[in-house]
């Protein structure tokens, strides 16, 4: 197999192993209660379920030989932008910098999709 795609898919089978942890970290304990006290556990959870899925998308996007490069690459942004945006701002209110990357992410993950659509290569 193409050694992109084996870096690609272990990429993605760590995000979504970090998925599973975070997910993990605010259900329960003392992230969950600190979530919970400033009511931003379903900024959390949303992020989570993005999170999740695009990470198993990316995880099958590299297993295919055929799969596009481009789609990958602008999904994992796109991922790392908006649910890794919503988390830092979910702990830290204050990083209000970050606000502005998580439409960004949501529009790479639209085009991320939109290119697996059209069938483009890169």
């Amino acid at each position: 197999m193409n050694p992109a795609f084996v870096l690609h898919r272990r990429a993605a089978a760590l995000l979504g192993l970090v998925a599973v942890v975070l997910g993990a970290m605010g259900a329960h304990g003392p992230v969950h209660e600190a979530l919970l006290e400033s009511g931003k556990l379903a900024g959390w959870e949303t992020a989570h379920r993005y999170h999740l899925l695009h990470a198993l998308m990316l995880w099958l996007l590299a297993s295919v030989p055929t799969a596009r490069r481009l789609p990958w690459a602008l999904i994992a942004l796109g991922l790392l932008a908006f649910s890794g945006s919503i988390y830092l701002l979910s702990l830290w209110p204050s990083l209000k910098w970050l606000g502005p990357v998580t439409p960004l992410g949501g529009l790479l993950l639209m085009i991320g999709w939109l290119s697996l659509a059209c069938g483009r290569r890169a």
